[in-house]
């Protein structure tokens, strides 16, 4: 019998010891993932384009306002109306943004190989949403800063100058935190149903611009109820009008025509608002537990 010729090689395969960071580190990975990927940061030079076009835009936009407001001594744009006013910007910006988060893994079929790991389906969804949330909340919440450092270096009243510009730049802050919560739900919900960015953008940009005529033909009927609900019909005014209940003057001052014209219905809008963004986002978490489940 011919004696055994095999040999063991030791190549140095050792298993890991070290720690085990779990899941909130995983969703940590994944949110900055999804945030650097938003920016086209870690890829190349194409994927930058549009994004810091957007970026490069709003801020000039700031910058020229800042200016015209230290030369003149008027304020020209409230921090609040900036978000409005960059509001089409933003539209485009998710279109883009949202089927890079989620559109590209779905058509490279990588999701298989997330949820292999300790990935709960939920937490690649909310982290995902996450990431568009701060990225459009960041492009509209830079500009205000650039706005509010202006005016408070330019001020003539010194300390309470300064303070009262912060106290006028939080609600603009959290106003920016409403557009970008309602519309990255919106458009990460639009991205997540098709693997095609084409037709995902396409889509968020159709829901978005499509409702607007809505508006307009409610907005004329001759009932003045129905005239003050027709801006829950688009996510644009349905954000402009929990501004302008929530906001009031810091949104529109009164002798700019004092906001959208929603009478007594604002609560109604805030409500409707955060039944919007909670079906999205149930909606979102749904789509990705069957997608998993293939």
């Amino acid at each position: 019998m011919p004696e055994p010729t095999g040999v063991i090689h030791d190549i140095g395969y050792q298993r890991y010891t070290g720690p085990r960071l779990g899941r909130r580190h995983v969703f940590g990975a994944l949110y900055g993932h999804g945030l650097r990927t938003v920016f086209g940061l870690g890829r190349s030079a194409k994927a930058k384009i549009f994004p810091w076009l957007v970026v490069g835009i709003v801020t000039v936009v700031a910058a020229g306002v800042t200016a015209v407001r230290s030369q003149l001594g008027q304020v020209v744009m409230t921090y609040a109306q900036f978000a409005d006013a960059m509001s089409w910007l933003v539209i485009f910006f998710v279109a883009v943004a949202a089927p890079e988060l989620v559109s590209r893994d779905l058509r490279s079929g990588v999701l298989p190989l997330y949820f292999s790991r300790p990935l709960p389906r939920d937490d690649y969804a909310l982290a995902k949403l996450l990431s568009l949330v701060s990225a459009i909340w960041l492009l509209l919440g830079g500009p205000q800063l650039v706005m509010f450092l202006g005016a408070a270096f330019t001020t003539p009243d010194g300390l309470r100058g300064t303070w009262n510009e912060l106290l006028d730049l939080l609600p603009g802050l959290l106003y920016a935190g409403l557009w970008a919560v309602v519309f990255a739900a919106i458009g990460l919900l639009v991205a997540s149903l098709t693997g095609k960015r084409a037709f995902a953008a396409g889509g968020i940009v159709a829901v978005f611009l499509m409702t607007t005529p809505v508006v307009g033909v409610l907005s004329i009927l001759p009932s003045r109820a129905v005239n003050e609900l027709a801006y829950l019909a688009s996510p644009s005014t349905l954000v402009g009008g929990v501004g302008t209940w929530a906001l009031g003057d810091l949104l529109v001052p009164a002798d700019q025509g004092g906001g959208i014209p929603i009478g007594s219905f604002g609560p109604v809008y805030a409500i409707v608002a955060v039944l919007l963004v909670s079906a999205c986002t149930a909606l979102l978490l749904l789509r990705y537990r069957k997608v998993a489940a293939r």
